[in-house]
């Protein structure tokens, strides 16, 4: 293994006078994966108590042995320390540090006790055996074929993986996306980030444009070059994208792209040009104005308007149904008595090839599609039932007793091919598809989907088009709503044992732009709760009062498994992120083994969510679920999703992130026994009318409303002030006119 020499770490005093220290590390108090600085506890010769080395490294590992260049300080809070002005480290070559370095979990599968093991078994040569004869491993108890694969592939990867850490922090850039780029690069993945270093903010997940940016500058690409033009503007239109536009106006994108890069607009322009005939970018008119739309989601709005198209030429394969007959056959069968907008609905489905059914809480979606299936199964029609989300697809299946999955798992997602085996050459044996919680289905799935559709199928559309959004590009829902070219029936009538609950009370008073019922209002047997406070401070006290013993106390609910607490935004005292470290402090602090990746400490007992799709694991943005185990040997964090263990390795912790409390987009399509909404006026920017409406329609027992009467008001009255930039709805009319 090679010697690693890292910089000095972030406000070293030029000019002191320098010292050479050397030994081994006992223990790594603290490493940052991202910045590189470290707090090592140090033995060296002739000192008979450890020494505190503050310094740089993009990694270090206890056993090995480091040699670095400093001064002495005396810190007033840390006592004495060696500011290292450089650090080198070496490979360990004392038999206990081997051992310790081995043993330090580094390497997958090779924990405290196989490193004893090992280095009892083969000495000062082990690194040499494992490298170069790791079949000698088998002549150990308890270790067969599959372990020594593992251990021998874990080694080869970590070696690659540290000559990339060296890489990236030689460059000025952190180290923790290491393991995700040498997974997505391989061994060439230094060679290829030198060839194209912008190539990292559209490859990995975690690095943005800047971090490809300033290794690009350190290595030498100019900074009017043509390349970086033209991922700048790949970037602007991705961030674009992100907010959920499926498109930007063009002299917009190229305000901005100038605006970001400080680059001459002829250059900016230049760059277009190139995306455009790479065909990475696509120019269309979106009501007058010249727009560019990345190649994707263009293809995929094309794909949405012409498969409904295609969808709606033929009439429904089971033939015409008299409604007259078959609604009072069913009511007979079921016990049911719809009122007159449910039978609306029921036979524009029955009769129709694609049909949108929408409303809010307590309107009765359920029972209709319910109506809806009872009936044509009855004529044999065969039926597959789907929900974006995992939660939604096992509620989907509960309400209607048939076997329903996500959208990905219908379509049949293959990771190994990163796509779909279902499509419009391998279509769905079905002649009914239903598919619940639309407004959550982005641009690019929702084409997917009618991709594989057959042509005599019909189409069930069924969704609260009045909650935010999916959080992927497009407003699918709204658009086919919004065109007139789909049919589409909207129950509005509260039914009465609905009407009892104040949750879908209070939902529909916001969704009307009504305030919720005061507090003077509310029963000792409200589900609905609104407390009022002046102050974010008292908003804080209170959710955590509420949240750890209140809501316990008095509902009997578990406050981890049970409670969710949902908040605007992410940053801020009653942000997502300072929300989750006091919870988590408060109800699992105890817990152990404990680890620390990307910011986040983790125990098992600790609520986690997926923060990105991983296809590979089938966990999906949004999922929530509980880490059942850390295993420091293997390298590895059990997480449960509705029942189903996901393993994590330590490098990919990225995709997760603590899940006491989240934010109210990552809540869409999934429902809690009770959820408690801080809403004060620092949360401003993203106080809108659907971003409550869709809070409070995730409570199913219980809903906590905690605060300001100001920020309460504003959250009512402003509608969606911001319209996703989309030519759907455009090109819908245009095929139906």
């Amino acid at each position: 293994m090679p010697e690693m020499i890292y910089p000095p770490p972030p406000g070293t005093p030029a000019g002191a006078p320098s010292e050479r220290l050397a030994g081994a590390v006992e223990r790594v108090t603290f490493h940052s994966e991202e910045s590189g600085f470290c707090v090592l506890r140090v033995k060296v010769r002739g000192q008979r108590e450890l020494v505190t080395v503050v310094g740089s490294a993009a990694t270090v590992t206890a056993g090995e042995y480091i040699e670095c260049d400093g001064t002495w300080v005396n810190d007033y809070r840390h006592g004495l320390q060696f500011k290292a002005l450089n650090l080198r480290v070496i490979p360990p070559s004392t038999l206990d540090g081997i051992e310790k370095y081995l043993g330090s979990g580094m390497v997958k599968g090779i924990g405290p006790h196989f490193a004893h093991k090992l280095v009892g078994a083969f000495g000062e040569r082990v690194f040499d055996v494992i490298e170069d004869n790791p079949d000698r491993l088998l002549t150990l108890e308890g270790i067969g074929p599959k372990r020594k694969e593992r251990v021998t592939r874990a080694w080869a990867e970590q070696k690659v993986i540290r000559e990339i850490m060296v890489f990236l922090q030689s460059h000025g850039v952190g180290t923790a996306r290491a393991v995700r780029i040498y997974k997505t690069y391989g061994d060439a993945a230094v060679e290829k980030v030198r060839e194209n270093p912008y190539r990292l903010a559209l490859d990995i997940h975690g690095i943005g444009f800047k971090t490809a940016d300033a290794i690009a500058h350190r290595l030498g690409i100019p900074h009017d070059s043509l390349i970086r033009a033209q991922a700048g503007v790949r970037h602007v239109l991705q961030e674009i994208a992100a907010d959920g536009h499926c498109a930007a106006y063009r002299d917009q994108l190229a305000e901005s792209a100038c605006k970001l890069l400080e680059i001459p607009a002829p250059v900016i322009e230049q760059a277009i040009a190139a995306e455009l005939e790479a065909e990475n970018l696509v120019a269309e008119e979106i009501e007058g104005r010249p727009a560019l739309f990345l190649t994707p989601l263009q293809r995929a709005e094309r794909g949405i308007a012409m498969g409904l198209r295609r969808l709606q030429r033929d009439p429904p394969i089971w033939g015409r149904i008299d409604p007259q007959g078959a609604i009072p056959w069913m009511e007979r069968q079921t016990g049911l008595e719809l009122s007159d907008s449910q039978r609306a609905a029921v036979a524009a489905a029955i009769n129709g090839k694609i049909t949108i059914i929408t409303g809010g809480p307590g309107v009765g979606k359920t029972t209709v599609v319910n109506s809806i299936l009872r009936i044509l199964q009855a004529k044999g029609v065969s039926v597959r039932l789907c929900a974006p989300t995992g939660r939604a697809a096992k509620r989907l299946a509960e309400s209607t007793g048939t076997e329903a999955k996500t959208i990905h798992r219908l379509l049949e997602f293959d990771p190994r091919i990163m796509g779909f085996r279902r499509d419009q050459y391998r279509p769905l044996a079905a002649e009914l598809v239903v598919v619940d919680e639309v407004s959550m289905v982005d641009l690019v799935l929702m084409n997917q989907l009618l991709r594989a559709i057959p042509n005599h199928a019909a189409v069930l559309l069924v969704g609260d088009v009045d909650q935010l959004p999916a959080v992927g590009p497009g407003s699918v829902l709204a658009d086919m709503i919004g065109s007139g070219a789909v049919p589409t029936v909207r129950l509005t009538e509260i039914f009465r044992q609905a009407a009892q609950s104040r949750i879908v009370v209070n939902a529909h008073r916001i969704n009307q732009g009504r305030m919720p019922e005061r507090p003077d209002r509310q029963g000792p047997d409200s589900d609905f709760y609104r407390i009022d406070c002046e102050t974010p401070e008292l908003i804080h006290d209170r959710l955590l009062q509420v949240t750890i013993e209140r809501i316990p106390k008095r509902f009997g609910l578990d406050p981890v498994a049970d409670i969710q607490v949902l908040t605007p935004m992410n940053q801020g005292g009653l942000g997502a992120r300072s929300l989750n470290l006091e919870l988590q402090q408060r109800l699992n602090a105890d817990t152990h083994p404990r680890i620390t990746r990307f910011g986040w400490t983790y125990a098992p007992g600790d609520k986690v969510i997926q923060t990105v799709n991983n296809y590979d694991k089938e966990v999906f943005n949004g999922d929530i679920g509980r880490i059942q185990r850390i295993d420091e040997e293997e390298g590895l964090v059990a997480v449960e999703y509705d029942g189903r263990q996901v393993e994590y390795e330590l490098g990919e912790l990225d995709e997760i992130s603590l899940a006491y409390a989240t934010t109210i987009h990552k809540s869409q399509g999934s429902e809690y026994p009770a959820v408690v909404i801080p809403l004060a006026t620092q949360h401003y920017t993203l106080l809108e009318r659907n971003l409550l409406y869709t809070a409070v329609t995730r409570g199913k027992r219980l809903v906590v409303l905690i605060a300001q009467t100001k920020a309460l008001g504003l959250a009512v009255k402003r509608e969606l002030s911001v319209k996703r930039l989309t030519k759907l709805r455009q090109r819908l009319q245009a095929l139906d006119s």
